[in-house]
């Protein structure tokens, strides 16, 4: 199995899940956001997201790519360090990551926009390892 994303990792970032972070992290941009502006759904969606991790985790290990990068370091660069560009540097985004580190994640809108395309970026990092 495709074992990209980690249920311990996704029930820490539920602690703080009315602000969306495990929707982010597993996948789900849109919701994650919604939660954000409404502290995950005025706390309801983010007591029934308790009983929805596992699910949330299946359907990402089936939409990413594992491979040589690997989504839980990385997401938990990007949350933790985002501002300093660390996570991509992780990936080999040198450029960008250095940019991200003299201009607190590019005014914090490239710091969004990692949250938003994490996924796909750490994906398809993994393709063109195995291309």
């Amino acid at each position: 199995m495709n074992d990209t994303h980690s249920k311990f990792v996704g029930y820490l970032l539920w602690i703080f899940g009315f602000l969306g972070s495990h929707r982010f992290y597993y996948g789900k941009p849109v919701t994650g956001t919604l939660w954000f502006f409404t502290l995950g759904l005025f706390f309801v969606g983010w007591i029934v997201d308790l009983f929805l991790i596992p699910a949330m985790d299946n359907e990402a290990d089936l939409r990413f790519r594992s491979g040589p990068t690997d989504f839980t370091i990385t997401w938990l660069l990007l949350t933790f360090l985002g501002v300093f560009g660390i996570h991509r540097m992780y990936m080999g985004k040198w450029i960008t990551g250095f940019i991200y580190l003299f201009t607190g994640g590019f005014f914090l809108i490239g710091v969004l926009y990692d949250f938003w395309t994490l996924n796909e970026q750490v994906s398809i990092k993994n393709m063109q390892k195995f291309s």
